[in-house]
């Protein structure tokens, strides 16, 4: 993924509603990402939740990561456990398509920032992996009893394949459109209906294309369109 390194969207949480009413908390968790940006960069659009770490549903974590998808920035938080304490939720933050930055580690980034992410996960991981054992079981199993398994098969499994690249393309194209869809509206909502006049809005506000290039075009904004949800 195209990222602008100098750019960012930050996330502070807070547990409690009277932390976040009296800012307790949050003022360090800013101090650490004005830090962490001295160094770094700048923020683009900031999100704060009032919520409990056990927590999944978070809904300005997920307004964060779509801005952060639509910029193709990375997110920033002051520390690890800002994010979460929760296994399954950080196995669904690897999936987002969004690069994390800590403030707490600021050496922590790329590569190496999704390898941590990827530790913590390891409950969920190992999960995985005791389900495809015992699947792997099953089928040595069944081929003992006689069961014909299945086996290459040439151009059907080349078909599949397209088919499950095609679809997984189509997914990555109907997220970003669904991310896409709020800052559209409000183009819209301004008067700008035209896809010609959405295509230079957006390449105004420095917003890439999926592909990561600069400049829209009306013809890629009625794709976009024509994938948003009703």
């Amino acid at each position: 993924m195209s990222v602008t390194i100098n750019r960012f969207v930050a996330y502070y949480r807070v547990s409690t509603a009277k932390q976040g009413a009296s800012g307790l908390g949050l003022a360090a968790q800013r101090s650490a990402v004005a830090a962490y940006l001295k160094e770094h960069g700048q923020v683009i659009a900031e999100f704060k939740e009032v919520e409990s770490g056990r927590r999944s549903d978070r809904p300005a974590l997920e307004r964060a990561l779509a801005t952060a998808r639509v910029h193709r920035v990375p997110i920033v938080v002051a520390k690890v456990d800002r994010l979460t304490r929760s296994v399954a939720f950080l196995s669904r933050l690897l999936e987002s398509g969004v690069e994390v930055r800590f403030a707490d580690l600021p050496a922590i980034e790329g590569p190496t920032g999704r390898f941590m992410l990827q530790q913590m996960a390891a409950v969920a991981e190992l999960e995985a992996g005791l389900i495809s054992t015992r699947t792997k079981a099953a089928l040595a199993a069944a081929k003992n009893r006689g069961v014909k398994l299945g086996g290459f098969r040439g151009v059907s499994i080349s078909r599949a394949a397209h088919l499950a690249s095609r679809l997984a393309r189509g997914t990555i194209a109907s997220r970003r459109a669904q991310d896409l869809m709020p800052t559209l509206r409000e183009l819209q909502g301004q008067g700008v209906t035209s896809h010609e006049g959405l295509a230079r809005a957006l390449t105004d506000r420095g917003i890439p294309t999926s592909r990561g290039h600069a400049e829209w075009t009306g013809v890629q904004v009625a794709r976009v369109l024509r994938r948003a949800p009703p």
